[in-house]
């Protein structure tokens, strides 16, 4: 076994458990894929393999140290060398070359003489040639700070490798080379991710829930197929149960009635009988009768119970459907023209190998397309007025437009749940509408004080089409950047349900392959660097 897992349980300081007494194992050369909705702790499991996080109980056992990427790499505040884990090696090699004979020194380097060089090949293979190893992390794009982290399995070679979303950020290309990769290694591999190509080359699928860890014996594909027979058998029990609730109460409804006609008879013969027999006679009614409801009340309150769990395993979030009104613009009319645009962040170097002319009319579905860090936000911003262009003109109509980026940042984070609803509440609703509309979108009476700030990726875009509903304003557009990064799959398939439904324009930019395929894209403009 690589690794071993015994009784895991892990809470955040002063919360619920988020799970307890997981066990599982992963055998040598293995690759594994962990799936569940948003909240369940896949990123925290591999963050406790990773030695990261540190469980309330239980052990895990590895046969080496792992090598783990992070789903978010935010602000590193660290070099390209710092990430790589090489930056010690680095001076040794510098020193040694300089004259030193400190034996600390030839203990750092551990004869990894072609240290320099193997990284400035794994860089090259993850398309990062433009870089040095001192270059600060936070000067690179997102996809750019992935890549450096996945050179690090080059230049280490390790046995196990723990990838938390590794396709987020990266470009269409740095998506194919980690594919390979996955393909090729003979490392054991456990990957948290959204993405359904990297999913299908894993062997085994194990689903985390509340109710601990489930191992399926093959792919994304074959998982699902699992699933849709458990989800169908899983209706099935539904539907029976309701149908014996349905069947209880007729039989209690039954029983009711001839016990209320034995009643009625016996309370005509109590005049046959002597007068001492007449209480005993209508206490044992009464008795038999109480009996009688409680035993049927009990039946029924078990076959509730029973569909309630069952209702409960059956969860919401593939039932939840979100449709927007149509936009007030027709289909066809201008709504930007751009003539010759580019942008420079410092003079005279612009982003784009050539100034970009581009209509975009009313209905068009355009994916904008190019590699991490050519400029693809900037682009849109351009589009939308954010920014103005260094050269060149961009006209637009009057058309209202909404952001949803792969953080969701139109959400005030300051804000509880109910509080946001209220801010999208332009038309005045009704206290009781706006909660009901949260409801709908999976947000209960007790999620209302929560705040934005602790939401998950998924939640935080439902409440953000939850809050578009509320303003019943659809908006002329949506821009859509790097949606699905932070979402569950089961959250993405919602996203992709309400914007294949939408009737509006889009600006699409995405590396998923899945999502871009099902939401309608029309056209396609790819951007190059200069």
């Amino acid at each position: 076994m690589s690794i071993i897992i015994n009784n895991l349980s892990y809470c955040y300081p002063g919360g619920d458990f988020l799970f307890k007494n997981l066990n599982f194992s992963v055998t040598k050369q293995s690759k594994i894929a962990v799936v569940g909705n948003n909240g369940t702790g896949k990123s925290t499991l591999l963050k406790l393999i990773a030695g990261e996080l540190q469980p309330v109980e239980g052990n895990i056992i590895s046969v080496s140290r792992p090598y783990y990427i992070p789903q978010h790499t935010g602000s590193l505040n660290r070099s390209v060398a710092e990430i790589l884990n090489v930056k010690d090696k680095l001076a040794a090699l510098n020193a040694i070359l300089g004259g030193s004979i400190s034996q600390s020194d030839y203990d750092t380097l551990a004869d990894d003489w072609t240290i320099e060089t193997k990284c400035r090949e794994a860089l090259a293979h993850w398309q990062l040639s433009h870089i040095t190893l001192d270059t600060p992390a936070d000067c690179l794009s997102g996809g750019e700070k992935t890549k450096v982290f996945l050179a690090g399995m080059l230049i280490h070679s390790p046995d196990i490798l723990l990838l938390d979303e590794p396709t987020n950020h990266l470009d269409e290309t740095g998506r194919q080379l980690l594919y390979r990769y996955i393909q090729q290694s003979t490392a054991t591999i456990v990957v948290v991710s959204h993405d359904i190509t990297i999913l299908n080359q894993l062997q085994t699928t194990c689903e985390l829930s509340e109710h601990g860890i489930r191992s399926y014996g093959g792919n994304y594909s074959f998982y699902q197929e699992q699933k849709e027979i458990e989800d169908r058998a899983l209706t099935g029990d539904i539907h029976a149960e309701e149908k014996a609730v349905r069947l209880a109460r007729i039989k209690a409804q039954e029983v009711k009635q001839r016990q209320e006609k034995r009643l009625v008879r016996g309370e005509k013969k109590k005049t046959e009988v002597p007068r001492a027999l007449r209480k005993l006679l209508t206490n044992s009614a009464e008795n038999t009768a109480a009996g009688l409801k409680d035993k049927h009340e009990e039946i029924i309150g078990s076959h509730r119970a029973k569909l309630s769990e069952l209702k409960q395993q059956q969860g919401a979030l593939k039932d939840l459907k979100i449709d927007f009104d149509h936009t007030s613009i027709h289909a066809g009319k201008l709504l930007i023209e751009a003539r010759q645009i580019n942008f420079a962040y410092q003079p005279e170097k612009f982003l784009w190998k050539k100034s970009t002319d581009f209509n975009f009319y009313s209905h068009d579905r355009i994916h904008i397309t190019g590699d991490n860090g050519v400029g693809k936000t900037t682009f849109v911003m351009l589009l939308t007025g954010l920014l103005k262009p260094s050269c060149g003109t961009v006209k637009r109509a009057d058309f209202s437009w909404i952001y949803l980026d792969q953080n969701y940042t139109c959400i005030d984070a300051d804000c509880s749940v109910e509080e946001l609803a209220e801010k999208y509440n332009r038309s005045n609703m009704e206290l009781h509408e706006v909660r009901l509309r949260l409801n709908r979108f999976l947000f209960p009476a007790d999620a209302w004080d929560r705040s934005c700030r602790t939401l998950s990726g998924g939640e935080k875009m439902r409440l953000c089409l939850c809050c578009l509903t509320i303003s019943n304003q659809t908006p002329d557009i949506i821009v859509l950047d790097e949606p699905t990064n932070n979402l569950d799959i089961s959250s993405l398939q919602i996203l992709t349900r309400t914007i294949r439904s939408y009737k509006g324009s889009l600006l699409v930019i995405s590396h998923d392959r899945y999502f871009v395929g099902e939401v309608g894209i029309n056209g396609r403009l790819t951007l190059e660097r200069d």
